[in-house]
């Protein structure tokens, strides 16, 4: 037999670790008088020390490449390659019946940031390409153009269906980024990193005005797709790699992982009582963003023991890491939140994984509203009388923060009690965000204060957005 023929039939034996989408294949490869089509997958589940490779994984599959070597590892059958990468390069492209001009979308109603900037030349350039998993543009504006918006709120109106999806859609997603992160330009600026919590100062609040405190972010495992595209067996994938790194966690670290599809009655009480439990997403934004698929399957919440630290696996983004306890000492919580994320982080890297992320863009999450730090440091703070004052929304503006109800986006705050958070994601790190936060929420404390005396507040001048 043949040594071509012999590949071929060991790679039609081979069991992939799991089925990628049709279009995940490379270019022919020349072989003189043969043409070889070369698959990657292994027949073992890939683990390498190497922190690269299951990033490589899912790029390999479009890159420009230079056809190298076949490697056997171990027991293990790779299809290696050798390439040159400028940018991630799309997918097979999406086969059409009509011109781009008759599927561009009606968009005269939206008020998105999406429909803002999807003219009909972009619509062409982009609607005929597709990642190294198959997503399109079509699915990643699906949810912008289902949902038009508030004529008052500006929602960003779509999403990334992989890590690729900002390089192949970069075109569109860009300027979207650019306006919803304040003028933040992806193209030319570096997004800086910085757990360091020995920086902030200040951090712990009067106990009379803030009743808690949460920072919480999201991490996405590179080589997997994002909520909106992944398979069944990347969602069961992302919920293993990160069940097992969280058993790693120790001291007051530790803790335990109840599924949802698992867990029994009492548990389900328990998470309903903690207030830790999510639900089913009933959104337009998130159902027709492809969210809610397969719902509950590899879906789950982790907690340590002190139910202060908290991972939500495989709700809107592969990961939801947050750090809270009652009370005004955000310096505890944010020291918990770093030292939580720095572990886990270094967990999932000893099974040869990683955390999406880059220079431009900081970390990867599913909606572009929070890339970079993925970070909102929020507080709950008793504001009565300042909550009654013209000049509230001013003085947040100002300072770079944003309030809501204490039930979530869009309630009522009741009883003048607010969570107050940082407005920024990108170009920020999140020791910057977090003393924010804390330097922000301590003038609304000190202008309650002075409320309560019968004297008169100021508004602070606007905080510079980049340094």
């Amino acid at each position: 037999m043949k040594p071509f023929e012999r590949l071929r039939e060991k790679l039609s034996r081979s069991q992939r670790r799991f089925t990628p989408p049709s279009t995940c294949h490379s270019p022919p490869c020349d072989t003189g008088n043969k043409t070889l089509f070369l698959y990657f997958f292994s027949t073992t589940p890939l683990r390498t020390p190497t922190r690269k490779m299951a990033s490589s994984f899912s790029r390999m599959l479009s890159s420009k490449q230079r056809i190298g070597v076949l490697s056997f590892v171990g027991g293990s059958l790779t299809a290696g390659m050798l390439f040159q990468r400028e940018r991630v390069s799309g997918g097979a492209p999406v086969r059409r019946s009509y011109p781009a001009s008759a599927e561009y979308p009606d968009l005269r109603k939206h008020n998105n940031c999406m429909a803002s900037h999807l003219t009909p030349a972009i619509y062409a350039k982009l609607c005929d390409k597709a990642t190294p998993n198959g997503y399109t543009l079509d699915l990643a504006i699906q949810t912008g153009v289902d949902n038009p918006g508030h004529p008052f709120i500006k929602t960003v109106g779509m999403v990334a269906g992989d890590e690729e999806s900002y390089e192949v859609f970069g075109d569109l997603l860009d300027p979207v980024i650019k306006e919803r992160h304040n003028g933040y330009d992806p193209r030319t600026m570096k997004h800086p990193t910085d757990l360091d919590a020995s920086k902030i100062h200040s951090a712990n609040f009067d106990p009379r005005y803030v009743l808690s405190s949460r920072v919480r972010t999201g991490r996405s495992i590179r080589g997997l797709s994002l909520p909106p595209a992944c398979t069944r067996a990347e969602r069961r994938e992302v919920e293993r790699v990160v069940v097992d790194a969280l058993a790693g966690l120790k001291d007051d670290l530790q803790g335990k992982y109840y599924s949802l599809t698992q867990m029994t009655d009492q548990e389900q009480q328990q998470l309903i009582d903690d207030h830790f439990l999510f639900d089913k997403p009933v959104s337009p934004l998130l159902t027709c963003a492809g969210m809610a698929r397969d719902w509950p399957d590899a879906r789950g919440i982790w907690h340590n023991n002190e139910k202060t630290f908290l991972v939500w696996v495989n709700e809107e983004d592969h990961t939801r890491v947050i750090s809270m306890e009652k009370g005004g000492n955000m310096k505890r919580v944010f020291e918990r939140f770093c030292k939580g994320l720095k572990e886990v982080e270094h967990l999932i890297q000893e099974k040869g994984w990683e955390f999406m992320w880059n220079e431009r863009l900081g970390y990867i999450l599913t909606c572009p509203s929070n890339l970079g730090t993925g970070l909102r440091a929020g507080v709950h703070v008793k504001l009565p009388l300042l909550s009654k004052d013209p000049r509230l929304n001013k003085i947040l503006d100002n300072l770079r923060l944003q309030k809501r109800g204490t039930g979530g986006v869009d309630t009522a705050a009741v009883g003048g009690i607010f969570d107050i958070s940082n407005l920024d994601r990108l170009g920020l790190s999140e020791v910057h965000l977090v003393q924010t936060v804390v330097d922000g929420v301590n003038y609304l404390i000190e202008c309650e204060k002075r409320l309560e005396k019968g004297q008169d507040i100021k508004v602070p001048p606007p905080l510079k957005q980049f340094k």
